[in-house]
C-alpha cells in the first residue's frame, strides 16, 4: 500500500509533467520560425494560447472540482499531455497549415496543463504537514517545476543538436512517456479529501474581502513576470544576442530555470524565518532590475545575466503568492486555487504575447518586447506592498 509520500512525488512528477508542456514548444520556436516562417508575434500567440487553454479550463473546473474529488482530474490531465504532445508531432505534417496543427496541439496539452495547476498545488497543500510549514512544502513543490525545465531544456537542446532540428517530431513523443508512467502511480497512490461544501469558504466570500482580488492582481503580474523571461529566453539569448541554438538555450532558459529552483528550494529549507510579503517585494524589485539588464544592456554578458538571474527573481512569486491565500483563507478548497491560477494563467498568456507583440512592431525586436513587459514584474512590486495593508 502506497502511503502518501507517494503522493508528493506523484504531485512532482505532475509539476515536472506541467513543465514538459509549458516549456517544449518555446525552445522549438527557432525550428518553427525557420521551418514554417513563423513571425514573432505568432509565436507569442502559440504561448498565449497554451495558457488561454489553461486559463479556460481553470475557469471551468472551479465549480466542480472540490465535489469531483483530485483523482479523477489528475489522470485525466496526464491523458491529455500525453495527447498534445503526440499531436505536436504529427499534426504539422498532417494538415495544410502547420501552424493549425501546432496551435490545435498545444490547445489540448494545454488543458491537460490547465488540470495540473489547478489540482497538484491543493493536493499538496491538503496533505499531513503541519500548518507552519505549509509554505516551505508549497515552494518545495513548485521547485519540480524549476528541475523539470532545467532537465526538458536540456535534454532538448542535447538531443536537437544530436538528432538535427529536421528530426524535432522525436523529442516531444520522448516527453510523452513522463505522463505515461505517472498515471500508473496516480492510479494507486491514496488522495486527501477536497474540502467539504459546509466548511469551505465560498467563492462569494472570497470575493468581499479586501484581501483575494488584491492577491489576484498579484498572481496576474506574477504569471506574467515569471513566464515572458522564461518563454523568450532561448530565441532571445540565440537572435538578439548572436548565440548558437546549444549555448543559447543553456545560457538562457537552462540558467534560468536551475536558478528559480535554487531560489524556491532555499525558500523550502530557510522559509520559515522569511516573513513573505517583504520577500514578495524583494523579489519583484530584483525581477524588475534583470528585465531592464536584459532589455537594456549593450552587453551580451550582462543581458543574459539579467535573464539568468530573473529566475532566481521570480521563483518565489507564484507558490508565493499560493501561500499568502492559503494561510489567509485556509479553507478556501480547490476552487480558491483554481481562481488564482486563472489569473496566473492569464498573466503567463499575456506577457509573453505582448512581449511578442511589441517585437514584431519594434525596431528594437525582443529587447523592446522585454523593455515593455518589465512592468509585469514592477507590478509585483506595488501589489504586495498593497496587499500588506488589504489584509488588515
Amino acid at each position: 500500500m502506497l502511503t502518501f509520500d507517494g503522493t508528493r512525488r506523484a504531485c512532482y512528477a505532475g509539476y515536472v509533467t506541467q513543465a514538459i508542456v509549458n516549456n517544449l514548444a518555446p525552445l522549438l520556436f527557432i525550428v518553427f520560425q525557420t521551418q514554417y516562417h513563423v513571425p514573432y508575434e505568432m509565436l507569442g500567440r502559440l504561448v498565449l494560447l497554451n495558457f488561454a487553454a489553461q486559463l479556460v479550463t481553470d475557469l471551468v473546473v472551479v465549480t466542480v472540482m472540490d465535489r469531483l474529488g483530485y483523482r479523477v482530474p489528475l489522470v485525466l490531465a496526464h491523458v491529455l499531455c500525453v495527447v498534445g504532445l503526440v499531436l505536436l508531432a504529427a499534426l504539422p505534417s498532417l494538415l495544410a497549415s502547420p501552424y493549425l496543427g501546432l496551435s490545435l496541439a498545444i490547445v489540448v496539452y494545454g488543458i491537460g496543463g490547465g488540470l495540473l495547476e489547478v489540482v497538484v498545488s491543493p493536493v499538496v497543500d491538503a496533505l499531513p504537514t503541519p500548518r507552519e510549514g505549509k509554505a516551505a512544502a508549497m515552494s518545495l513543490l513548485h521547485s519540480f517545476y524549476c528541475w523539470g525545465q532545467v532537465v526538458v531544456v536540456l535534454v532538448t537542446t542535447l538531443l536537437l543538436a544530436q538528432i538535427g532540428q529536421g528530426d524535432w517530431r522525436a523529442v516531444p513523443l520522448l516527453w510523452a512517456v513522463v505522463p505515461v508512467v505517472n498515471v500508473v502511480f496516480l492510479l494507486r497512490v491514496p488522495l486527501p479529501p477536497t474540502v467539504p461544501d459546509e466548511h469551505r469558504t465560498a467563492r462569494g466570500e472570497l470575493f468581499t474581502t479586501r484581501a483575494f482580488p488584491v492577491l489576484l492582481v498579484l498572481m496576474l503580474c506574477a504569471g506574467a513576470a515569471e513566464l515572458t523571461i522564461s518563454q523568450w529566453s532561448s530565441l532571445f539569448a540565440e537572435q538578439a544576442l548572436g548565440l548558437p541554438k546549444v549555448g543559447g538555450d543553456l545560457a538562457g532558459p537552462l540558467l534560468f530555470a536551475a536558478l528559480m529552483g535554487v531560489g524556491r528550494m532555499a525558500y523550502s529549507r530557510y522559509g520559515e524565518t522569511i516573513r513573505l510579503v517583504p520577500a514578495l517585494v524583494g523579489c519583484g524589485a530584483l525581477a524588475t532590475l534583470c528585465y531592464l539588464t536584459a532589455a537594456l544592456s549593450n552587453s551580451p554578458v550582462l543581458s543574459l545575466l539579467g535573464c539568468a538571474m530573473c529566475g532566481l527573481a521570480v521563483s518565489l512569486l507564484w507558490p508565493g503568492t499560493f501561500s499568502l491565500a492559503a494561510a489567509r483563507f485556509p479553507a478556501g478548497g480547490v476552487a480558491m486555487f483554481a481562481i488564482l491560477a486563472m489569473l496566473g494563467d492569464a498573466g503567463a498568456a499575456a506577457g509573453p504575447w505582448l512581449a511578442g507583440v511589441v517585437a514584431d512592431a519594434s525596431a528594437g525586436g525582443l529587447r523592446a518586447g522585454l523593455l515593455v513587459t518589465t512592468v509585469f514584474p514592477l507590478g509585483v512590486v506595488v501589489t504586495a506592498l498593497i496587499y500588506a495593508v488589504a489584509k488588515r
